[in-house]
Protein backbone atom coordinates (compact mmCIF):
# COMPACT_ATOMS: atom_id res chain seq x y z
CA UNK A 1 0.00 0.00 0.00
CA UNK A 2 1.15 3.73 -1.01
CA UNK A 3 1.58 5.58 1.67
CA UNK A 4 0.54 9.21 2.38
CA UNK A 5 3.02 12.32 3.06
CA UNK A 6 3.48 12.38 7.13
CA UNK A 7 2.47 16.09 6.44
CA UNK A 8 2.47 18.91 4.30
CA UNK A 9 6.21 18.84 4.33
CA UNK A 10 7.25 15.40 5.64
CA UNK A 11 7.57 12.06 4.26
CA UNK A 12 8.14 8.76 5.96
CA UNK A 13 11.38 7.58 5.00
CA UNK A 14 12.98 3.83 6.09
CA UNK A 15 12.76 2.11 9.19
CA UNK A 16 15.02 3.56 11.76
CA UNK A 17 14.40 0.67 15.00
CA UNK A 18 11.40 -1.95 16.25
CA UNK A 19 10.92 -2.51 19.33
CA UNK A 20 8.67 -4.03 21.60
CA UNK A 21 5.55 -1.88 21.06
CA UNK A 22 6.72 0.25 18.39
CA UNK A 23 8.25 0.76 15.79
CA UNK A 24 10.50 4.18 14.59
CA UNK A 25 10.64 5.51 10.91
CA UNK A 26 13.22 8.17 9.56
CA UNK A 27 11.30 11.06 7.32
CA UNK A 28 12.28 13.43 5.15
CA UNK A 29 12.84 15.55 7.73
CA UNK A 30 16.16 14.86 9.70
CA UNK A 31 15.04 16.23 12.87
CA UNK A 32 11.87 14.72 12.77
CA UNK A 33 10.82 10.89 13.46
CA UNK A 34 7.38 9.08 13.43
CA UNK A 35 6.07 6.34 15.96
CA UNK A 36 3.90 3.44 15.06
CA UNK A 37 2.54 1.87 18.32
CA UNK A 38 1.76 -1.79 18.06
CA UNK A 39 -0.42 -4.17 19.03
CA UNK A 40 2.34 -6.77 20.12
CA UNK A 41 2.77 -6.83 24.69
CA UNK A 42 5.71 -8.25 26.02
CA UNK A 43 6.84 -8.33 29.99
CA UNK A 44 9.80 -9.58 32.29
CA UNK A 45 11.91 -7.89 29.26
CA UNK A 46 9.81 -9.90 26.74
CA UNK A 47 9.65 -13.26 28.73
CA UNK A 48 6.15 -13.02 28.21
CA UNK A 49 4.35 -12.19 25.17
CA UNK A 50 1.20 -11.28 23.69
CA UNK A 51 -1.37 -9.11 21.68
CA UNK A 52 -3.49 -6.64 23.50
CA UNK A 53 -6.14 -6.08 20.34
CA UNK A 54 -6.21 -2.31 19.93
CA UNK A 55 -3.17 -1.33 22.14
CA UNK A 56 -1.44 0.74 19.72
CA UNK A 57 -4.39 2.89 19.26
CA UNK A 58 -5.15 3.71 22.86
CA UNK A 59 -1.29 4.07 23.25
CA UNK A 60 -0.41 6.85 20.60
CA UNK A 61 -3.81 8.55 20.89
CA UNK A 62 -3.21 8.92 24.82
CA UNK A 63 0.05 9.70 24.80
CA UNK A 64 -0.43 12.63 22.29
CA UNK A 65 -3.10 14.50 24.79
CA UNK A 66 -0.94 13.93 27.51
CA UNK A 67 2.19 15.33 25.97
CA UNK A 68 -0.42 17.94 25.02
CA UNK A 69 -1.29 18.75 28.68
CA UNK A 70 2.36 18.27 29.32
CA UNK A 71 3.45 20.78 26.88
CA UNK A 72 1.27 23.59 28.41
CA UNK A 73 2.61 23.10 31.07
CA UNK A 74 5.71 23.58 30.51
CA UNK A 75 7.10 20.28 29.97
CA UNK A 76 9.27 20.50 26.69
CA UNK A 77 8.21 16.97 24.99
CA UNK A 78 8.67 15.10 21.58
CA UNK A 79 5.29 15.27 20.23
CA UNK A 80 4.74 17.16 17.09
CA UNK A 81 1.55 15.59 15.76
CA UNK A 82 -1.00 12.81 15.05
CA UNK A 83 -0.69 11.73 12.03
CA UNK A 84 -3.34 8.57 11.86
CA UNK A 85 -4.80 6.40 14.78
CA UNK A 86 -1.24 4.34 15.84
CA UNK A 87 1.48 7.19 14.07
CA UNK A 88 2.92 10.39 15.76
CA UNK A 89 5.43 12.55 14.13
CA UNK A 90 7.95 13.22 16.92
CA UNK A 91 11.31 14.97 17.46
CA UNK A 92 13.92 13.06 16.90
CA UNK A 93 15.66 12.06 19.73
CA UNK A 94 18.92 10.71 20.96
CA UNK A 95 17.76 8.18 23.44
CA UNK A 96 19.27 8.73 27.22
CA UNK A 97 19.92 5.30 28.42
CA UNK A 98 17.90 5.62 31.84
CA UNK A 99 14.24 4.93 33.00
CA UNK A 100 13.11 7.47 35.03
CA UNK A 101 10.13 5.98 37.70
CA UNK A 102 8.05 7.75 39.94
CA UNK A 103 6.10 5.92 42.33
CA UNK A 104 2.85 7.76 44.51
CA UNK A 105 1.93 4.42 45.74
CA UNK A 106 3.67 0.71 46.87
CA UNK A 107 3.26 -1.79 43.78
CA UNK A 108 5.39 -4.40 41.74
CA UNK A 109 9.22 -4.54 42.59
CA UNK A 110 8.77 -1.57 45.15
CA UNK A 111 6.45 -3.86 47.27
CA UNK A 112 8.75 -6.91 46.53
CA UNK A 113 11.97 -4.63 47.48
CA UNK A 114 10.57 -3.07 50.77
CA UNK A 115 8.71 -5.56 52.20
CA UNK A 116 5.73 -3.20 52.30
CA UNK A 117 2.29 -3.92 51.42
CA UNK A 118 1.31 -3.36 47.69
CA UNK A 119 -1.18 -0.32 47.64
CA UNK A 120 0.51 1.66 50.56
CA UNK A 121 0.37 5.02 50.05
CA UNK A 122 4.09 6.91 49.84
CA UNK A 123 3.73 10.52 51.38
CA UNK A 124 6.30 12.07 49.11
CA UNK A 125 6.93 10.69 45.56
CA UNK A 126 10.12 8.99 45.27
CA UNK A 127 12.18 8.51 41.94
CA UNK A 128 14.03 5.85 40.98
CA UNK A 129 16.04 5.26 38.09
CA UNK A 130 16.84 2.16 35.87
CA UNK A 131 19.52 1.13 33.09
CA UNK A 132 17.86 0.96 30.34
CA UNK A 133 19.08 -2.55 29.10
CA UNK A 134 17.00 -5.22 28.04
CA UNK A 135 20.22 -7.64 28.04
CA UNK A 136 21.09 -6.79 31.93
CA UNK A 137 16.97 -6.55 33.06
CA UNK A 138 16.94 -2.95 33.59
CA UNK A 139 18.71 -2.98 36.65
CA UNK A 140 18.00 -0.09 39.26
CA UNK A 141 20.84 2.22 39.62
CA UNK A 142 21.85 5.48 41.27
CA UNK A 143 23.39 8.87 40.75
CA UNK A 144 26.65 7.43 41.01
CA UNK A 145 25.92 4.40 38.55
CA UNK A 146 24.82 7.64 35.80
CA UNK A 147 28.33 9.40 36.94
CA UNK A 148 30.56 5.99 36.51
CA UNK A 149 28.81 5.10 33.20
CA UNK A 150 28.44 8.77 31.57
CA UNK A 151 24.85 8.18 30.99
CA UNK A 152 24.37 11.71 31.43
CA UNK A 153 25.80 14.56 33.41
CA UNK A 154 24.91 15.91 36.51
CA UNK A 155 22.86 18.70 35.14
CA UNK A 156 21.06 16.44 32.91
CA UNK A 157 20.39 14.36 35.89
CA UNK A 158 19.05 16.61 38.13
CA UNK A 159 16.97 18.04 35.14
CA UNK A 160 15.45 14.48 34.98
CA UNK A 161 14.56 13.82 38.66
CA UNK A 162 12.86 17.66 38.56
CA UNK A 163 11.22 17.08 35.55
CA UNK A 164 9.81 13.55 36.43
CA UNK A 165 8.24 15.63 39.91
CA UNK A 166 6.84 17.99 37.92
CA UNK A 167 4.92 15.89 35.11
CA UNK A 168 3.79 13.83 37.78
CA UNK A 169 2.13 16.95 39.16
CA UNK A 170 0.70 17.79 36.38
CA UNK A 171 -0.64 14.36 35.61
CA UNK A 172 -1.34 12.54 39.16
CA UNK A 173 -4.30 15.36 40.12
CA UNK A 174 -5.88 15.13 36.31
CA UNK A 175 -6.01 11.43 36.33
CA UNK A 176 -7.81 11.65 39.87
CA UNK A 177 -10.20 14.01 38.33
CA UNK A 178 -10.88 11.26 35.85
CA UNK A 179 -11.26 8.51 39.00
CA UNK A 180 -7.77 7.06 38.02
CA UNK A 181 -5.03 6.84 40.87
CA UNK A 182 -1.24 7.19 38.63
CA UNK A 183 0.26 4.63 41.02
CA UNK A 184 3.25 4.75 39.55
CA UNK A 185 4.88 5.34 35.94
CA UNK A 186 8.19 5.26 33.61
CA UNK A 187 9.41 8.50 32.04
CA UNK A 188 12.41 8.02 29.18
CA UNK A 189 14.04 11.11 28.09
CA UNK A 190 16.25 12.08 25.37
CA UNK A 191 18.76 15.08 24.04
CA UNK A 192 17.38 16.91 20.40
CA UNK A 193 18.44 19.52 18.32
CA UNK A 194 21.49 21.48 20.45
CA UNK A 195 21.39 18.73 23.14
CA UNK A 196 17.97 20.70 24.44
CA UNK A 197 16.38 17.78 26.53
CA UNK A 198 12.86 16.39 25.81
CA UNK A 199 10.19 13.83 27.16
CA UNK A 200 10.13 11.28 24.52
CA UNK A 201 8.18 7.45 24.87
CA UNK A 202 5.18 7.67 25.35
CA UNK A 203 2.71 7.86 28.40
CA UNK A 204 0.14 4.86 28.23
CA UNK A 205 -1.31 2.14 30.15
CA UNK A 206 1.75 0.29 29.15
CA UNK A 207 4.17 2.35 31.30
CA UNK A 208 1.67 3.74 33.84
CA UNK A 209 0.41 1.68 36.73
CA UNK A 210 -3.26 3.24 37.12
CA UNK A 211 -5.64 1.81 39.30
CA UNK A 212 -9.95 2.77 39.68
CA UNK A 213 -10.22 5.48 42.54
CA UNK A 214 -13.18 3.56 44.10
CA UNK A 215 -12.69 -0.38 43.73
CA UNK A 216 -8.47 -0.18 43.37
CA UNK A 217 -9.24 -2.47 40.03
CA UNK A 218 -5.53 -2.48 37.71
CA UNK A 219 -6.70 -0.77 34.33
CA UNK A 220 -2.81 -1.15 32.89
CA UNK A 221 -0.39 -3.59 31.79
CA UNK A 222 -0.32 -5.66 35.24
CA UNK A 223 -3.62 -7.30 33.80
CA UNK A 224 -1.65 -9.04 31.10
CA UNK A 225 1.88 -9.38 33.10
CA UNK A 226 -0.58 -11.30 36.48
CA UNK A 227 -2.94 -12.94 33.68
CA UNK A 228 -5.73 -11.42 35.54
CA UNK A 229 -7.60 -11.16 32.60
CA UNK A 230 -9.80 -8.07 30.88
CA UNK A 231 -6.58 -6.24 29.11
CA UNK A 232 -8.67 -4.58 26.53
CA UNK A 233 -11.36 -3.87 28.30
CA UNK A 234 -8.98 -2.15 30.82
CA UNK A 235 -7.70 -0.51 27.87
CA UNK A 236 -10.48 0.89 26.48
CA UNK A 237 -12.11 2.04 30.05
CA UNK A 238 -8.68 4.03 30.71
CA UNK A 239 -8.67 5.24 26.85
CA UNK A 240 -12.59 6.64 27.12
CA UNK A 241 -12.23 8.35 30.49
CA UNK A 242 -8.98 10.51 29.59
CA UNK A 243 -9.19 10.67 25.90
CA UNK A 244 -13.00 10.11 25.03
CA UNK A 245 -15.19 7.23 23.14
CA UNK A 246 -13.71 3.49 22.69
CA UNK A 247 -10.73 3.73 20.56
CA UNK A 248 -10.92 1.73 17.13
CA UNK A 249 -8.87 -0.98 16.48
Amino acid sequence: MKRQPASDDVEQRGKLYEGKAKIVYATSDPKLIIQYFKDDATAFNALKKGTIVGKGVVNNRMSATLFQRLAKAGVPTHYVATLSEREMLCRRLDIIKIETIVRNVVAGSLAKRTGLEEGTPIRQPIVELYYKSDSLGDPMINDDHVRMMALATPAELAWMKRTALKINAVLRPHMLKHDLILVDFKLEFGRGAGRKLYLGDEISPDTCRLWDRATREKLDKDRFRRDLGGVEDAYQEVYRRLVGDAAGA
